[in-house]
């Protein structure tokens, strides 16, 4: 099982919010994850960045990658 941390879209049309998952990579987007570890709200001026640290470094640890861009929202909140 191949397990990622990315990005769940919620919002509205053209009104993004989006909440940082646990997922296996074979489910789609928005469907079936394993944990909420925290949110992304761009909308906001600076965007609005949430993200449980110890859950996060839990879960890189046992093996979840990453997507780019959460990658990045973990950099900036240092987490990484």
């Amino acid at each position: 099982m191949a397990v990622k941390i990315r990005l769940r879209r919620m919002g509205a049309k053209k009104n993004p919010f989006y909440r940082v998952v646990v997922a296996d990579s074979r489910y789609p987007r928005d469907g079936r994850f394993i944990e909420e570890i925290g949110t992304y709200d761009p909308t906001k001026d600076p965007a609005a960045v949430n993200i449980d640290g110890e859950k996060a470094k839990k879960w890189i640890s046992n093996g979840a990658q990453p997507t780019d861009t959460v990658k990045a929202l973990l950099k900036k909140n240092g987490v990484l």
